[in-house]
């Protein structure tokens, strides 16, 4: 299966370019030119991650792009792609997971999106596991009354 990517950004030639490199390397790619369009087919597709412009219609709107991204139910891996680099981490604060410097090495920017699909994957394959040890814990401790571990049993020779 294919890994999906959302690709969003307002200049064409930079989405047209982005996406056939990213379509002849292994990915299936969706475009959206607008906040609007990519907030659209979040709501209505899956996608492994999005790679959004950070400044389109306003300076703003990758970081709605990013907001719409994390509250959709795949949560996808995101990255906001700039030609601006802020000096702060503030994007981090936002819950991006990469920022992409354009214009960038091609090779550089596959190897960028290969380690963040796997980083993001794995982080969310050990948020699954934890969920079962979670309810696990909770049922022992209500069947221990309270206790986090049983009682031990204890030997007849120890009883005497």
């Amino acid at each position: 299966m294919k890994r999906r990517i959302l690709l969003v950004d307002d200049e064409v030639a930079i989405l047209l370019a982005l996406k056939a490199v990213l379509e002849i390397n292994g990915f299936a790619v969706e475009t959206a030119a607008s906040v609007r369009e990519a907030k659209a087919k979040l709501r209505t597709s899956t996608f492994h991650m999005v790679i959004s412009d950070m400044r389109m219609e306003a300076d703003e709107s990758g970081l709605e792009v990013l907001r719409a991204a994390k509250k959709a139910a795949c949560q996808p891996a995101v990255a906001l792609l700039t030609a601006f680099p802020e000096a702060d981490d503030g994007w981090r604060d936002e819950g991006a997971d990469q920022v992409l410097v354009k214009p960038m090495n091609t090779r550089e920017m596959l190897r960028q999106i290969e380690a963040l699909l796997a980083s993001h994957e794995n982080k969310k394959q050990r948020a699954a596991a934890a969920v079962p040890a979670l309810v696990a814990s909770a049922a022992s401790t209500r069947k221990g009354q309270g206790r986090a571990h049983p009682p031990r049993k204890i030997s007849t020779a120890q009883a005497q």
